[in-house]
């Protein structure tokens, strides 16, 4: 039976990573909550190996911190740190931007009007999670084209730092990022206007460092 083999322990690795980093993004794990690695992993229904790698790997990127043989906790919100990571990962999107635009098909377009379609109705009924990935959907069709893998890594590392506040003011009655910027990015797209489209790109992005404000 060679279809079925042993599940490689990197990927019961990425499953906790991906599983604790979209609860800590969502606020089910609250800024300041103790997490601990045994209860995790029943909830998971994995080992604690990879829930420590995962720990690990969230240490790093800034969404945990954890004091050795004392605890491990969800960092708090600092304005600071998402306007840095805003700064970064919209730098990384002007330059995926300014790659992907020329060499941008019509399938791509299609994909970016309905992913910003569903951003807009998930706006409006109040999903903020429905627009959460709806906005990830338009902006990966850029990364994807444009097939810069060290933007795309740069990108997925930081974008939960600034998904974790968008999402609680989103939560929370404030706004979220604007179909009409998307529309005018997809249009700029279209036209295959590459200057006006990178344009539109670090308006949106800038609008996100100031929401750290």
């Amino acid at each position: 039976m060679e279809t079925i083999r042993p599940v490689r322990r990197t990927l019961l690795r990425d499953r906790a990573y991906e599983s604790i980093r979209d609860a800590i993004v969502a606020g089910e794990l609250e800024p300041g909550a103790v997490v601990r690695d045994a209860e995790l992993a029943e909830r998971l229904g994995l080992s604690r190996a990879p829930v420590r790698e995962a720990f690990s790997r969230l240490v790093d990127e800034g969404l945990l911190e954890s004091k050795p043989q004392s605890y491990t906790r969800v960092t708090p919100l600092v304005a600071a740190d998402v306007r840095d990571a805003a700064a970064v990962v919209g730098a990384m999107h002007e330059l995926v931007t300014r790659v992907a635009v020329p060499r941008l098909a019509a399938d791509g377009i299609t994909a970016m009007r309905a992913a910003n379609e569903r951003f807009a109705a998930a706006v409006e009924s109040g999903d903020v999670h429905g627009a959460v990935r709806a906005d990830d959907e338009l902006h990966d069709v850029l990364v994807r084209v444009s097939g810069n893998r060290a933007a795309a890594a740069t990108i997925a590392r930081y974008t939960p730092l600034i998904r974790r506040l968008e999402r609680r003011r989103f939560g929370e009655g404030g706004s979220c990022r604007s179909a009409g910027l998307h529309e005018r990015l997809i249009e700029a797209c279209a036209d295959g206007d590459t200057d006006r489209a990178v344009r539109v790109t670090a308006e949106i992005w800038r609008g996100l460092e100031e929401l750290a404000d």
